[in-house]
């Protein structure tokens, strides 16, 4: 962990308002929040983007006169995940907390709701995705604030002059920057040919079949393509239907134009894939890119994010929310709410998308245009399709609508990637389906 003081003293570690009108008055006592701050935030991986976080963290704390500490947290070795749980079974800790993709649903009844600051949120900077409103909305209760920090957009990252060379496309010109795409045919069908087409050039598309966060993704996004539910949002099994059946035969022919170790992919293994040079497409937000800009200029200068191929049932991009939140037993839950109404501002999260290098992606819809992504380069508008500018796709999460129990089972067991495998490995469609909804049945029994 990072710890920062902002204010006159350290933080000591394992120590368990806006001033607008609009939203300062039922948060803060007098003129002023008051009082003190604790905050459990992601550490980010960008260099210098906590700095980022902090400055603005200070100027909302000098302005309402509340001593903060910041706590910055790192999710390696699940050191984030394993705060949240500590926090929650001794009812003390950080009075704002990071809470990854599910982790609001899994502590629904020790959150405090956040309906009064989510609703003028909504209203003054446009609606949330669905997926975010499916992880962060339960029985009508806002749980936790979408965070700009750490979220992320899962969608092709390609490689310019491979994709045109060896499949024919020219991704600049279906996804231009300053204008909408031009994607009509860019289609899982279109996918599969150019897939197949580099893998025979030796650019294989670096898509991993593993157990980890990038994979189950993918799967995720192609499922939904075709409609392919394993549970619905009744909590029904539904893995035995023709749309999951057409799903996995599409990725089973997919596979054979994947690495041969695709099944033991893990988060960074398309990362390398792509820096190495070896593959014409990943599937991974632009922390790849960026490593590439640094270790591999000339590999950077061939990439282009964009979205993803279209299935029968629509166009899916796997996206990965943050949130903050607060708990129950928080001594100062105004100021923690006043807090994150200024970090969700349209200034504080174009700075914080700045300094990430346009990695994070706010949740709003009004916030999805800013600089960051049309001026980053090489190339220059290599991001500016990666926030959805023009609502291209829907953003979704693997394993979605099921319920939130069972739904984050399937994704953390990576459900569907093994299902991919097993089948693709030559098990019987109808004995993958068997296994799939037993283990499924398993979750629901929990």
């Amino acid at each position: 962990m990072a710890s920062r003081k902002v204010g006159r003293r350290r933080f000591v570690a394992g120590t368990a308002a806006l001033s607008t009108a609009m939203v300062a008055a039922p948060f803060v006592r007098g003129a002023y929040a008051a009082g003190k701050l604790s905050l459990g935030l992601w550490d980010h991986w960008v260099p210098g983007a906590n700095k980022t976080s902090e400055a603005l963290i200070k100027e909302w704390a000098a302005k309402e006169k509340v001593d903060v500490t910041i706590d910055y947290i790192t999710s390696q070795g699940n050191k984030l995940l394993l705060t949240t749980a500590a926090e929650s079974q001794a009812k003390s800790g950080h009075d704002v907390l990071a809470f990854s993709t599910w982790l609001p649903a899994r502590y629904a009844d020790q959150l405090v709701s956040m309906n009064d600051i989510m609703e003028p949120l909504i209203k003054e900077n446009g609606a949330v995705n669905g997926t975010v409103e499916y992880l962060g909305k339960v029985g009508g209760k806002w749980l936790a604030v979408p965070a700009t920090i750490g979220s992320q957009l899962k969608g092709p990252c390609s490689r310019i002059d491979m994709l045109k060379q060896h499949a024919g496309i020219d991704i600049q010109a279906m996804y231009p920057v300053g204008g909408p795409p031009k994607a009509e045919n860019w289609n899982l069908d279109t996918f599969m040919k150019a897939a197949e087409a580099c893998h025979k050039a030796g650019a294989t598309f670096g898509i991993g079949l593993g157990n980890t966060s990038d994979s189950v993704d993918t799967a995720g996004a192609i499922f939904h393509s075709f409609g392919a539910q394993l549970v619905n949002a009744k909590g029904d099994i539904t893995v035995k239907s023709d749309n999951v059946r057409k799903a996995l035969d599409y990725y089973k022919r997919l596979m054979s134009f994947l690495p041969d170790d695709a099944p033991a992919w893990d988060d960074a293994s398309n990362n390398k894939w792509l820096v190495s040079g070896k593959g014409a497409l990943i599937m991974n937000p632009p922390s790849a890119w960026a490593v590439a800009k640094r270790d591999a200029p000339k590999v950077a200068e061939q990439c282009w994010s964009h979205g993803f191929p279209a299935g029968p049932a629509g166009r899916f991009g796997p996206f990965l929310p943050f949130f903050w939140g607060t708990w129950t037993f928080s001594k100062n839950q105004s100021a923690a709410k006043s807090l994150m109404v200024f970090l969700s501002q349209k200034s504080a999260a174009e700075q914080l998308v700045a300094a990430s290098g346009g990695y994070d992606l706010p949740a709003f819809a009004n916030f999805t245009t800013f600089k960051t992504w049309a001026e980053e380069g090489p190339p220059t508008g290599t991001l500016y399709h990666y926030p959805n500018p023009y609502n291209h796709q829907t953003l979704s999460i693997a394993a979605a609508p099921a319920p939130h129990k069972i739904a984050e089972q399937i994704y953390t067991q990576a459900i569907q990637t093994q299902m991919v495998v097993r089948h693709f490995k030559g098990e019987a469609m109808d004995r993958t389906l068997d296994w799939a909804a037993k283990e499924i049945e398993g979750f629901s029994r929990n």
